[in-house]
């Protein structure tokens, strides 16, 4: 079994296209653990193993592989690099020691890489930056080393640089002399020591006195410093062709932190945090950061980084608070889609468990001796939304469960049933986002959808004080029906809770107290459905205070109906206007996109509130806009930016509907209930 010091655990970042599978096809092909170079463009690569990646040529969750390189067990995380599924990627950092931020030379560091970056930055993780496709025409590569340092710090520094063949890179650690293109070698190491020994005091001060720093001594301080974030190392490679790759592979080995040198991750417990030891007689704590579902049996896998204890097949695993003991069975390690069973699962290590429905991405799996959760970085809110039906009578149950599945692989695909509008939607971060998830749920399951876009939740409020009244009285031959009701409406602060203030203010017994629960509910009917589009009232306070009742024809649905209809009265009295949903948006540009974007967000009648500028040129806008405005927003921006462009959104209150665009949506309701 392996040892916990022997295991480097490593997640590969980046944005699409930048070659983090081809680098995992090549460590796994470079370290003998595969017998050819599995591609990305042959459909071959053992990462994209399911049929839409090897369809859409990118990865579209995380793929966990291993191999073996100087007597360390490398466990390594593919991501998807695509913005629209950087849920699995996030997920998948709090998993490793080291993160690996690849970089295309061609086309620079893109907004993926950004954002993943600050993530890691964020938390404090040991980073490696991986400039890949060295090989390519027309690249600049000191323009690119340049941006580097000033995206994420001078603390980045060549560990290694690409010769002038392109064909092999020149070792900057050990080497004090050299000839690159891209700069002296002799400048590289000297930047690359000073890096390294500023996270040992006694080492610098000998530095500083002059005295020759051996090897040895850099190497034994490399690792604090990486911990230290003293040190970004920058190596060169180029993936497809295996270049770099072992240089990569010997500073993981020789240079990464192991789980027991990495700072131990900790357990929260509301205001308490413990530290779980990497130590295989510890007890067990570990984190499910990886769920998915085989396509041709729809067997469940869950992936799990162990930072503490030893798991066995007769373990009794425990999830999160819960009591229930679950039977792990076998042991799995992952090889992209193939898994392989080993006798157990020790700290540090990284395992799969198969058919365990209970757990869930995020889940502390321990033996009874652990408890609270682990702190994870924040996934993106899904914004973007389309309302499904399904193609097929009958087929709303299988489609529920079919999509249920799909949201416990990617934790930035919601599906909600929307209570006001009565649609199914499914929300996530972008049109092809969407797409995919539907293209797997129909290739797996046989299940299809149709889509359209989802209503915008429109509300109603009212904006002065009425009056309202109502007689309801029906004879039918034998016992009538007869109820009347006076009431009063008045706007209340926008946004209140409750959305309705009810009062019963009847005086002198004109209306029995028992009725009271009958008028309310006719009421609170009108507040679901509105009056002037058929959208929820809110803000509203209405005062019972009169009517009339008759002794025997008086019944309960004699005043629901009074008070339905007195409320409507009042309400259509008291000039209901619709309110719109306002989103606060924050869109991430290039400097040079900024007019575009601005005046864009001004036509959409957004409010621009500022912008921040972002190292790289890069900035990032802060506006309130109506979401009727932006609900399709992602296919516009990539259209402006040339898909260099990202934003979020979150709601932030309701405002009223200019008047010209109430009129166009009370036409429409209009017409609907006109048809229904």
């Amino acid at each position: 079994m392996v040892n916990t010091d022997n295991i480097r655990n490593i997640v590969l970042l980046g944005h699409a296209g930048s070659g983090k599978t081809s680098l995992a096809e090549s460590i796994l092909h470079k370290t003998g653990a595969s017998n050819r170079l599995g591609s990305v463009d042959e459909k071959t690569s053992i990462c994209d193993f399911l049929d839409e990646e090897k369809e859409h040529q990118h990865s579209l969750g995380s793929a966990v592989v291993h191999a073996e390189h100087a007597g360390k067990l490398l466990n390594i995380i593919d991501t998807p690099g695509s913005p629209d599924f950087i849920g699995p990627a996030i997920k998948a950092i709090p998993a490793a020691e080291t993160a690996v931020i690849v970089i295309s030379a061609t086309a620079g560091i893109e907004t993926n890489t950004r954002k993943l970056s600050a993530l890691v930055a964020e938390a404090e993780m040991p980073r490696i930056i991986v400039v890949n496709k060295i090989d390519a025409d027309n690249i600049d590569l000191p323009g690119l080393l340049k941006n580097i340092q000033e995206s994420f710090g001078s603390q980045c520094r060549c560990a290694n640089l690409p010769a002038a063949d392109k064909g092999s890179v020149i070792d900057c650690i050990e080497n004090e002399s050299g000839d690159s293109p891209l700069m002296d070698v002799a400048q590289a190491h000297t930047e690359l020591i000073e890096s390294v020994i500023e996270a040992d005091d006694d080492l610098m001060e000998s530095y500083l006195g002059g005295e020759d720093i051996s090897a040895e001594k850099i190497a034994a301080v490399f690792v604090e410093a990486l911990k230290a974030g003293t040190l970004v190392p920058i190596v060169f490679t180029n993936a497809r062709k295996e270049i770099g790759v072992t240089e990569l592979l010997d500073i993981i080995a020789k240079y990464t932190p192991s789980p027991t040198q990495a700072a131990p991750t900790k357990l929260k417990s509301g205001e308490e945090s413990t530290d779980l030891a990497a130590d295989p007689a510890a007890p067990l704590a570990g984190l499910v950061f990886r769920t998915a579902f085989d396509p041709r049996s729809n067997m469940k896998y869950s992936t799990i980084r162990l930072f503490s204890g030893t798991i066995k097949s007769d373990t009794n695993l425990l999830r999160n608070d819960e009591k229930k003991g679950i039977r792990p069975g076998h042991i799995l390690k992952s090889q992209g889609g193939e898994n392989n069973e080993v006798d157990a699962g020790i700290a540090g290590d990284i395992i799969t468990l198969a058919k365990v429905d209970e757990l869930k991405t995020g889940d502390l799996i321990h033996d009874g001796k652990a408890a609270g959760g682990f702190v994870q970085p924040p996934v993106p809110e899904p914004m973007y939304s389309l309302a499904l039906e399904p193609a097929s009578r009958g087929d709303e149950q299988k489609i529920s469960s079919a999509l249920d599945k799909l949201c416990e692989e990617d934790p930035c695909f919601k599906i909600k049933r929307d209570q006001q509008t009565k649609e199914l939607v499914a929300s996530g971060l972008g049109d092809l986002h969407l797409r995919v998830m539907l293209e797997k749920m129909e290739n797996r399951s046989k299940l299809s959808v149709n889509t359209k876009e989802p209503k915008i939740p429109y509300r109603e409020t009212i904006t002065t004080k009425a009056e309202g009244h109502y007689r309801h009285k029906k004879q039918t031959g034998g016992a009538g029906q007869f109820g009347e009701v006076y009431l009063r409406v008045e706007p209340t602060e926008r946004g209140a809770d409750p959305a309705l203030e009810f009062s019963w203010d009847i005086f002198g017994g004109s209306i029995p107290r028992q009725f009271e629960p009958a008028v309310a509910k006719g009421i609170n009917e009108v507040m679901l459905n509105g009056v002037v589009a058929g959208f929820p009232l809110q803000d509203v306070k209405v005062s019972i205070y009169d009517g009339k009742h008759h002794p025997v024809d008086s019944k309960e649905v004699a005043f629901r109906a009074a008070g339905r209809e007195a409320f409507k009265d009042g309400v259509l009295k008291a000039k209901p206007v619709l309110l719109e949903p306002i989103v606060n948006i924050e869109v991430t540009i290039p400097a040079e996109n900024v007019g575009d974007i601005t005046g864009d967000l001004s036509s959409k009648r957004g409010r621009v509130l500022g912008q921040d500028t972002l190292p790289g040129n890069i900035i990032v806008i802060k506006a309130q806009v109506p979401l009727a405005e932006v609900a399709q927003y992602n296919s516009q921006l990539k259209s402006v930016t040339g898909g260099r462009g990202s934003y979020s959104m979150t709601l932030s209150h309701y405002e009223l509907v200019p008047s010209n665009v109430q009129q166009q949506i009370v036409a429409q309701y209009a017409k609907k209930k006109e048809s229904d």
